[in-house]
């Protein structure tokens, strides 16, 4: 197999991973302190609007993270104050968010700039220039693996890197701090956190608030680093396929990081593969663009369903919590 055809595969490998890492990461975080997150999806896309739109008008890379983050945030804290404040189902609450997020982007993408609710595209100054390409004389020179790691692991963005940094950062704050031992404490016994003398509705808050952050990074990515504009339903359920990689990966970052890179692995193979061919002896022909294209969405209905049974869910997830008196 072609070392060069190898070397793009892994970088596309990365880059399409990306939004699936950080949304997977959102959604521990927010799981873990025992709020179901079904609202990845909606969360994403609106932060990629709003991140699309404000670029834009400002060209300014700082004020369009900012917003996205400001939504992302704004998104979770209404979450929050749906299921844990009020108690509200968390599953229709997050499907409310992503049914929302899906009509008020093209509303406003319409309203806003008249393109049938794509944002103008983004100026080169807002977008997110590649990194590490003074890298890749260093590694093209070691043997053997030097070509492809230099072609795989340089010249990405700083969110594909950040994205592996966080995967470590938020492993680190769940399992080496107290505040990640009282997080997943919130998640498999909130009686005992309360007991404790903690607040059960603030920790879920917090956690719920730096899902926001991370769901804001995802959707900034997919307008700021792999597209040049915001197109309608461009999440295109990246928000559920990073929610099915966390159940995957058993509720943990670094089995969320494998799965999604498994996705993203079968994301990057399906464009690579369009246009292949059929072997003669069975029958020849090109391979229809549609089946290479449904792999990743394919893999996550069997992993759903293979393996959902098997994870152990925190205890607490998606139970209310009421405070005895």
């Amino acid at each position: 197999m072609d070392e060069t055809w190898i070397a793009t595969v892994l970088a596309s490998t990365l880059r399409v991973s990306t939004p699936l890492i950080l949304g997977a990461l959102a959604g521990c975080l927010s799981e873990r302190a025992g709020v179901i997150d079904m609202g990845l999806e909606g969360k994403m896309l609106l932060c990629a609007f709003m991140a699309g739109s404000v670029g834009v008008v400002t060209g300014s890379l700082a004020w369009a993270l900012l917003a996205a983050m400001a939504v992302g945030v704004a998104l979770s804290m209404l979450q929050g104050y749906a299921c844990v404040t009020h108690r509200g189902d968390q599953v229709v609450t997050g499907m409310a968010i992503t049914m929302t997020a899906a009509g008020l982007t093209v509303v406003l993408g319409m309203a806003w700039f008249a393109q049938g609710g794509q944002t103008p595209p983004v100026p080169e100054s807002v977008r997110l220039a590649p990194w590490g390409q003074s890298l890749s004389p260093l590694l093209q020179s070691w043997p053997v693996v030097g070509p492809v790691l230099a072609t795989a692991l340089t010249g990405h963005n700083v969110l594909v890197y950040l994205s592996l940094v966080l995967v470590v950062l938020v492993w680190w704050l769940l399992y080496r701090t107290r505040f990640g031992l009282r997080l997943r404490a919130t998640g498999e016994n909130p009686a005992m956190v309360d007991a404790a003398g903690l607040s059960v509705k603030g920790l879920r808050y917090q956690a719920l608030g730096l899902n926001g952050v991370l769901c804001a990074l995802a959707g900034s990515y997919l307008v700021l680093g792999l597209n040049s504009s915001f197109i309608p339903h461009m999440t295109a359920g990246r928000g559920y396929m990073a929610l099915a990689a966390m159940i995957f990966g058993k509720w943990h970052p670094v089995g969320a990081l494998a799965a999604c890179g498994l996705f993203g692995f079968l994301d990057a193979l399906s464009i690579r593969l369009q246009g292949a061919h059929l072997p003669e002896a069975w029958g020849g022909g090109a391979v229809p663009v549609q089946a290479i294209q449904a792999l990743p969405y394919v893999l996550t209905v069997v992993l759903l369903a293979g393996f959902i049974g098997k994870s152990r869910a925190p205890a607490a997830l998606g139970v209310p919590y009421v405070k005895e008196r």
